[in-house]
C-alpha cells in the first residue's frame, strides 16, 4: 500500500502596518543615498522589497510624498547619530565637527544638495527640508548655549553662531560632488575655524578637543547613513 503525503503550505503572515511602513521607508532612503531622491519610484521601492507596486501605493499613494519621508527618515537618523548627548558641550561639538572633518558626512551632505535642488520643485519636499533644518539648528544651538552657560564658548548669540558654523557647513558640503576632492585645510578644517571663531574661542581649543576624539591618525568612515 503506497503512502500518501500531503503538503500544506504555511499561510503567509502579514506585518503590522506601521512595520511594512518602516520597510517601506528605509528602503526609500536607502536609495535615496545610494543614487539620489530622483530614483525613489513606487516601483523601485517594491523591487527592492520584492513586493507589488500596489503594496506601496497602499501606503504611499503619491510618489512625492514617499520621497520627502524617505528625506525625513535619513535626516532623523544622521541627527541622533551625529549629535551626541554625552560630554561637554565642547566635547560633543568636537565630535560632530570630527564627523565632518572625516568625510562620515559625505553621503548624507550629497541627500541634502539633492534636497536643496529638488525641494524648488515638490512643495512636499521643501516643507520637510525646511522642518529637518530647523530641527538641526536647535539641537546645535541647544550645544552652544549650554557651552555658553558653561563658560565653554563666550558669551555669543548662540542662534547666530549656528547658522554661521551651518553655513559653513552647507558650503562645504557642495563641493562633495567634485569628481577631485578638495584636500587643502582652508577647506578640510573650514567648519572647525568657523566654530571657533563664531563662539569666541581662542584658535586651536577646538582643534585639540577634535584630535583628543581618536587621534590625527583615526580612521575615516565612508558613510553616516
Amino acid at each position: 500500500m503506497g503512502v500518501v503525503t500531503s503538503s500544506t503550505s504555511s499561510p503567509r503572515t502579514r506585518k503590522p502596518r506601521e512595520e511594512r511602513r518602516e520597510d517601506i521607508l528605509a528602503s526609500a532612503a536607502a536609495i535615496a543615498i545610494d543614487e539620489g531622491l530622483e530614483r525613489i519610484t513606487l516601483r523601485a521601492v517594491a523591487a527592492r522589497l520584492g513586493v507589488r507596486p500596489g503594496l506601496i501605493t497602499h501606503y504611499f499613494p503619491v510618489a512625492e510624498d514617499l520621497v520627502a519621508a524617505a528625506f525625513a527618515r535619513a535626516a532623523v537618523l544622521e541627527r541622533e547619530q551625529f549629535f551626541t548627548r554625552a560630554g561637554t558641550p565642547l566635547d560633543r561639538l568636537a565630535r560632530f565637527v570630527d564627523h565632518i572633518e572625516r568625510g562620515r558626512s559625505l553621503a548624507l551632505a550629497r541627500l541634502w544638495l539633492n534636497a536643496r535642488h529638488l525641494s524648488r520643485f515638490s512643495p512636499s519636499l521643501d516643507a520637510e527640508l525646511q522642518e529637518q533644518d530647523a530641527l538641526d539648528r536647535e539641537r546645535l544651538t541647544s550645544i552652544i548655549e549650554e557651552g555658553i552657560a558653561r563658560g565653554d564658548f563666550a558669551d555669543v548669540d548662540a542662534e547666530a553662531a549656528g547658522i554661521r558654523i551651518f553655513i559653513a557647513i552647507d558650503g562645504g558640503g557642495s563641493y562633495v560632488n567634485a569628481s577631485v576632492p578638495y584636500e587643502h585645510p582652508a577647506h578640510t578644517r573650514v567648519v572647525a575655524d568657523v566654530a571657533e571663531w563664531a563662539l569666541g574661542l581662542p584658535p586651536g581649543v577646538l582643534r585639540a578637543a577634535i584630535d583628543a576624539i581618536g587621534g590625527p591618525d583615526a580612521p575615516d568612515v565612508a558613510d553616516r547613513a
